[in-house]
């Protein structure tokens, strides 16, 4: 369960877009995967915004996620009202299912196939990041 909550407070840098998004030529949108490979989640655009839906998700993810409250895994949007800021950076909303809460998160590009994510719990005071890895 550690894993999939250290998964989920971090898949920011999973998030991926498209149309407007992808015209700013950072490499956000797509599909992605955490180290483990036990979650994908696809970016995309949502409005003004990046969203990020679960598209595939292990058999212990799902109970995890089951576990926290959340019958439906695949098919969620755990990443909500992505923008991009000044810096170049992406800053939303993660929701974690396991735990059934909504945290603050950032993305960064580090190239095409590479992306960190931040994500963070009381008002920044407990952060975890994690790069993650395009697939195609």
């Amino acid at each position: 369960m550690r894993s999939l909550i250290r998964t989920l407070l971090l898949a920011p840098l999973l998030v991926a877009g498209a149309s407007a998004f992808a015209q700013s030529g950072d490499g956000t949108f797509g599909t992605w995967r955490n180290n483990s490979s036990s979650v994908h989640i696809q970016a995309r655009r949502c409005g003004a915004s990046m969203c990020g839906k679960v598209v595939w998700a292990s058999a212990k993810a799902i109970a995890d996620a089951r576990r926290g409250g959340t019958p439906n895994l695949v098919g969620l949007d755990l990443f909500r009202d992505f923008r991009k800021d000044r810096r170049g950076r992406w800053r939303g909303r993660v929701f974690v299912p396991d735990l059934n809460r909504t945290f603050s998160g950032t993305v960064v590009v580090l190239d095409a196939n590479t992306v960190k994510g931040t994500g963070c719990a009381l008002g920044g005071v407990i952060c975890r990041s994690q790069t993650l890895t395009r697939i195609r």
